[in-house]
């Protein structure tokens, strides 16, 4: 499904909900069967990702051209969003092959807490 299928999709699920054809229950699972349905079926050079392991990590999606620029950008959306990783001040997040990377927090302390992650191409 390219981009415009999916936002027409998206704008056909929102006109029933408005036309008060579709629950709201009803036009999400519409919504997200449309995003799920876009993010694997991604089309052009980079494909999509979902990481595996502990919170906060657990279950992100990114879009990237490799592995490893997946599992940098996770870490991106980790480092920057202060809701994903639960206020935590800082984080070491250890990789499955080996490597360690450590995510700061808005204050600059460390914690120490390990993430352990794995990313897989759908």
């Amino acid at each position: 499904m390219d981009r415009i299928s999916a936002i027409r999709n998206v704008e056909d699920a929102l006109r029933r909900f408005e036309d008060g054809k579709a629950s709201l229950a009803e036009t999400e699972r519409r919504t997200i069967a449309v995003l799920r349905t876009y993010a694997t079926e991604f089309e052009g050079p980079e494909a999509v990702y979902r990481a595996h392991g502990s919170d906060p990590i657990d279950g992100t999606v990114v879009v990237a051209t490799s592995e490893a620029a997946a599992r940098e950008r996770i870490l991106e959306l980790v480092r920057s969003d202060p809701s994903e990783n639960g206020d935590v001040p800082g984080r070491n997040a250890e990789l499955v092959d080996g490597t360690t990377e450590h995510i700061e927090g808005d204050d600059g302390t460390e914690d120490g807490d390990r993430i352990r992650f794995d990313v897989e191409k759908l």
